[in-house]
């Protein structure tokens, strides 16, 4: 089992590089608004729309970044590829989770989720300011790792039986059937996909670590398995692949573009129930 999210009585302050990656999907500056007013003491911002994905691109709602933009982000952050980082958010939030995902697929193997989120970790007593901090540039090389990555042709060969994956579907049952779609303009799923709704990750407005989601996941896939997780636009499939992780699943990939992408194309397939 990877370690990937890290309790507050865990965390060093001063031995780790912080990450704040508060967002709001209704509210696109109210997570900068509350980094400007408050976060943890040395703490970087990364927006999830600005930094976090290649909103010009057409590759779905919240496309993946360009490698030379990821590298930019990390080099002005101040990263080094050893580094201990601790990514955050609110908690049981998809944000830190998206920010750790793209981390690891740098190779920023020592990077981490914060469970609590900010304000677990504020009342905890972590050291919290206003101070916009300016970190020495770096010239970090990142390692990509393309094997967590799923392009759309690896979903597209996924759908046709040329891989082994398992598509594994986070939004709501009800989007995933077809029968309600807020906001993408065609209704269903990717053919083949199974479902999880990543709520069902969570107890208590944090994610739930014990046993039942470990359960809950055997129920649909196994970890042996290899699984290739997706959404409506990538953003709530990476906290099911954080606990894919987890909970042991060595093989899976994060299908960035999702649904939102897999849509876009003249002639796109789709399954309803």
């Amino acid at each position: 089992m990877a370690t990937v999210f890290v309790s507050i009585k865990d965390i060093e302050h001063a031995k780790s590089k912080w990450i704040d990656t508060r967002f709001s999907l209704q509210d696109a500056n109210e997570g900068k608004q509350k980094y400007t007013e408050s976060h943890v003491t040395g703490a970087v911002y990364w927006d999830l729309e600005r930094d976090l994905s290649a909103m010009t691109k057409s590759e779905g709602r919240h496309p993946m970044p360009e490698k030379a933009a990821l590298t930019e982000l990390f080099r002005t952050s101040g990263l080094s590829i050893d580094d201990h980082i601790i990514v955050y958010d609110d908690g049981g939030s998809p944000f830190a989770t998206r920010a750790w995902w793209l981390l690891q697929y740098a190779g920023f193997n020592n990077s981490f989720i914060a469970l609590e989120g900010f304000e677990g970790m504020k009342e905890a007593g972590f050291p919290v300011d206003n101070c916009i901090p300016e970190p020495p540039r770096t010239l970090v090389a990142p390692q990509w790792d393309e094997t967590i990555y799923a392009p759309r042709q690896f979903v597209e060969e996924t759908v046709a039986g040329k891989t082994a994956s398992v598509l594994l579907d986070a939004r709501s049952a009800v989007r995933y059937r077809g029968e309600n779609e807020p906001i993408d303009p065609i209704a269903g799923r990717i053919p083949g996909a199974l479902s999880f709704d990543w709520e069902q990750l969570k107890k208590e407005s944090v994610f739930n670590l014990d046993g039942a989601v470990k359960e809950q996941l055997h129920n649909v896939v196994k970890p042996i398995e290899e699984v290739t997780v997706y959404c409506g636009s990538g953003v709530t499939a990476a906290p099911l692949y954080a606990l894919l992780k987890h909970n042991g699943y060595e093989f899976a990939r994060l299908y960035v573009g999702s649904y939102s992408d897999w849509i876009s194309q003249p002639g796109a397939k789709v399954e309803v129930d």
